[in-house]
């Protein structure tokens, strides 16, 4: 690519982050400009790689296998907050394997022995483990080490950048007002961060589209616990009630967290979508516009791939 493109990237969480650092990697001039630097939705996060819930699937796919090797990678070098870690995802009832497994080289069906009391099937698997607050900075670290430029503040519309060859669309839920998408909706998400008792392995129950969530991710000293996952307009102020619930249900699966110090409630909304949005488009002007937004609960897990597809969308549309 040429570099005398200025881009600009809408959105300070892990997909504009992310997509920044790419775009940077390619040789553009980039200027990400965002409201929150790292984007609270992002932080909340658990975070483990899995494309849960999100389509359409044949992208889906591809875009999970990009980042999975680049979680790999990152976790080789050990510096971004991100290991291989194990453990089970189960169900109370008998459940198919889902199509992500394939890309999992160790995944396979947990014994008896291995399933929590009133579970009735699961699997065993690695996948990548990312503690949030580490990674994003590392992502931020990364951009500005590759003369990325950083700008907080409100973004009110895709048409207030002048002098730029392109603007990326990462702004998540600020995306149904940037492009007009009434497709998005609000998830809101709670979970807890509690003192670590000794648990290493992850563990997530299969529950498809509940919003009663179970699962509990270990980051070395504290362990991520969830939640709930509501499609409402709710705050993002935590609740004594629903962390108790939140605390009791994760106990029942690993007693050890029963009585584990409360450190923080992460609680924000989710961009929710029927499909990801990754697609070129354009501002009455003419300047290319890409969107990169509606992951729900995948950002992470697609962020990478996602992230690549945007540059060669870029590629494509600019060239």
């Amino acid at each position: 690519m040429p570099t005398n493109e200025r881009i600009v990237v809408l959105g300070g969480g892990v997909s504009g982050l992310t997509t920044g650092v790419v775009l940077l990697e390619a040789g553009l001039s980039v200027r990400l400009v965002a409201e929150e630097i790292p984007a609270r939705t992002s932080l909340v996060a658990g975070a483990i790689w899995g494309p849960h819930l999100v389509e359409p699937w044949a992208d889906v796919r591809e875009w999970g296998l990009t980042s999975l090797d680049a979680f790999r990678r990152l976790a080789e070098e050990g510096k971004a907050g991100i290991r291989m870690a194990n453990g089970i995802m189960a169900a109370r009832q008998p459940f198919e394997e889902p199509p992500w497994s394939k890309l999992l080289s160790e995944f396979r069906e947990a014994d008896a022995s291995e399933l929590p009391h009133g579970f009735l099937s699961g699997h065993r698997f690695t996948a990548p483990v990312v503690d949030m607050p580490v990674y994003l900075d590392h992502l931020r670290r990364r951009f500005r080490d590759l003369g990325g430029r950083l700008e907080q503040r409100v973004i009110c519309s895709l048409d207030e950048f002048a002098g730029v060859s392109a603007v990326v669309n990462c702004a998540g839920m600020g995306a149904a007002a940037l492009a007009g998408d009434l497709t998005l909706r609000r998830t809101r998400v709670h979970q807890l961060v509690i003192d670590n008792p000794g648990v290493t392995e992850f563990f997530s129950e299969l529950t498809g589209p509940s919003s009663v969530l179970v699962h509990f991710y270990p980051h070395g000293d504290t362990v991520v616990l969830g939640g709930s996952a509501t499609d409402d307009d709710g705050g993002v102020a935590g609740d004594a009630a629903a962390a108790h619930g939140i605390v009791e249900r994760c106990a029942a699966v690993e007693p050890r967290l029963a009585d584990a110090r409360v450190i923080e409630h992460r609680v924000d909304v989710r961009p929710t979508r029927f499909e990801v949005r990754v697609e070129f488009d354009h501002r009455e002007d003419g300047i290319p516009v890409i969107h990169n937004y509606g992951h729900g609960g995948a950002g992470v897990t697609l962020s990478w791939g996602c992230a690549r597809e945007v540059a060669q969308l870029l590629a494509e549309g600019l060239w």
